[in-house]
């Protein structure tokens, strides 16, 4: 089901939690954290939007993380119903997208719905203090889209924290599949 991301304060403040990574190590939201802030994308492995995608996410976090910017990923979708999301095709995932930063099992749906996480992909950004400053999409590229018109949504919003310490007045909705709730 095709869902668009919710309006949330900005200024939430961000929830520690602790997940599995695909490297089988448990890992913080304070050890992601970076000096200039945290990017967190609530993606999965099967979605076709976030499919279209991985490869501009790939790059856009790799970018981000040479800003000194924490970057991670979060697969909150109820893999039994949903076995393409699984923890082993998890790790497959990560390894043939080549990911730079974790990749995160939110098996219980906490960290989701904590963050009031509606579809994969979903972007938060948040400034140094863990007050979040962006939500929305990563670009401004439809799904299937090749033009070369990209316009770098969530990487702009942190170039204009950056040097400006100001938040982009407009924020456009993530676009993808529903979170796959237990039931």
């Amino acid at each position: 089901m095709l869902l668009s991301s919710k309006k949330v304060n900005i200024d939430f403040k961000a929830v520690n939690f602790t997940l599995l990574d695909v490297s089988e190590k448990h890992i913080s939201l304070n050890e992601i954290t970076k000096k200039n802030g945290t990017v967190l994308a609530f993606i999965c492995n099967h979605c076709p939007y976030v499919k279209d995608i991985i490869s501009r996410i790939i790059i856009d976090f790799e970018y981000l993380q040479s800003l000194n910017i924490g970057v991670a990923a979060i697969m909150p979708n109820d893999a039994s119903h949903y076995p393409q999301d699984s923890y082993e095709k998890m790790k497959e995932f990560a390894i043939y997208n080549k990911f730079t930063f974790p990749y995160l099992l939110d098996e219980k749906q906490e960290v989701a719905k904590t963050y009031n996480a509606v579809c994969t992909p979903d972007f938060y950004g948040f400034d140094k203090h863990n007050k979040l400053f962006y939500r929305g999409r990563l670009d401004n590229l439809k799904f299937l889209d090749r033009n070369k018109n990209r316009k770098l949504n969530l990487i702009n919003a942190f170039k204009k924290k950056l040097a400006k310490n100001s938040t982009p007045e407009e924020q456009f909705s993530s676009i993808g599949c529903s979170i796959k709730w237990k039931i």
